[in-house]
């Protein structure tokens, strides 16, 4: 409990807490949405039912594309996927990914100098049935500010240079809902067009609420999922009502409060006694800062997490304890499992987490893919 609290905001901020307790914002996206469900008629679109118990393993094989530490990775091969090339260019990241995937051929560098081609010719030049992953979506989301002009918008082009080389069954690209909106509907336009210039006519969009797949936190994804066959667009339905969404409880409860666990990743920034202190005045959806209200958030007791996030090394704020929580609880509140370590410092690991895709959204993705897979390779053998 000793040590000094490492914050990166200025000093006047200090005494600004927040002592009104705030209502939880549950549905940012919804009218994002909404609108996506009330205006669109997308005839390839369908969402299927699954159940890891009805659905026997598969040899489906896959590329993780921007794959960061694995999230995606690891939810597929929840589902059964086979991963067989990944790509990321942050060293730490990549450093986790080979460590908790070794048997997948992984590529550390920028994704301009990712030659697909030629990567998969040194393992056999397998067939690959999905490419999937996130290009960096800073230049989109509405948490920042939005810049269509942003040089990182460039790398999904990327995505699709490696896509028409490979040329997989499916596709499948996650993102933060809010680039649907940018320039009016403008970049989610041109990101549709632009699959269709390489082969893949049919292109779905869904917004996933995390929550609704079992994820113990609110966290809304857009899901882009293409084919090249003119076969259906399948995504998972929702598993739970709002109501049934897992508390955060149900995810960190069993870990140990202020017993650090270093060989699991549960660390969380150092607190002096003074500034528990002031973290004991927060509220449940409260700031310790004023004009940093999205930073160090107190988490509500008995509802979902807030989305996780690292800010400076303080993450949200525990919701019955007066620290913040820890990397591991953030890495279970995204669902990953604590067989799954993540390199480099606190810090990292937590930038690491923030990031990701939650991997059970990630399976359950891969659960509704199936079916319609099983349909491509039967028809193929016919």
């Amino acid at each position: 409990m000793q040590g000094t609290q490492l914050s990166f905001f200025p000093d006047k901020e200090e005494n600004d807490t927040i002592k009104k307790v705030k209502k939880p914002k549950l549905g940012r996206y919804e009218r994002i949405k909404r609108e996506l469900e009330q205006n669109e008629s997308d005839p390839h679109k369908i969402f299927i039912e699954i159940s890891s118990q009805s659905i026997p393993p598969s040899d489906y094989t896959f590329v993780d594309l921007f794959c960061g530490a694995g999230g995606m990775t690891q939810g597929l091969v929840q589902a059964g996927f086979q991963p067989l090339a990944s790509v990321e260019i942050n060293p730490i990241a990549s450093a986790t990914h080979k460590r908790n995937f070794p048997q997948c051929h992984h590529f550390c560098g920028d994704i301009e100098n990712f030659h697909p081609v030629k990567w998969l010719e040194k393992i056999g030049s397998p067939e690959i049935h999905l490419v999937a992953g996130g290009p960096p979506c800073q230049g989109f989301s509405v948490a920042g500010k939005r810049d269509p002009k942003d040089p990182r918008n460039r790398l999904f082009y990327e995505f699709i240079r490696v896509v028409s080389k490979i040329r997989p069954w499916y596709v499948v690209m996650e993102n933060v809902p809010g680039i649907l909106t940018i320039q009016k509907g403008d970049v989610r336009a041109a990101i549709t067009e632009t699959f269709k210039s390489i082969g893949y006519d049919n292109v779905s969009i869904a917004i996933l609420e995390s929550a609704a797949y079992g994820v113990p936190q609110i966290r809304p994804r857009a899901i882009f999922i293409a084919n090249r066959f003119g076969m259906p667009n399948p995504y998972p339905k929702a598993q739970l009502l709002t109501e049934e969404y897992k508390p955060i409880e149900s995810a960190i409860s069993d870990l140990p409060e202020y017993t650090r666990i270093p060989q699991i990743n549960h660390e969380w920034t150092k607190h002096s006694p003074e500034y528990m202190e002031r973290i004991a005045k927060v509220p449940p959806g409260g700031s310790l800062y004023k004009k940093y209200a999205d930073a160090f958030k107190r988490q509500y007791p008995g509802l979902p997490s807030m989305t996780v996030k690292e800010n400076h090394g303080g993450t949200h704020i525990h919701p019955y304890l007066n620290r913040v929580i820890s990397a591991r609880e953030m890495a279970r509140l995204q669902t990953f499992p604590d067989s799954f370590i993540f390199e480099g410092t606190m810090k990292k690991a937590m930038w690491q987490i923030g990031n990701a895709v939650p991997p059970k959204l990630a399976e359950c993705i891969g659960y509704a893919l199936i079916p319609l897979m099983q349909l491509v390779k039967t028809s193929s053998t016919n």
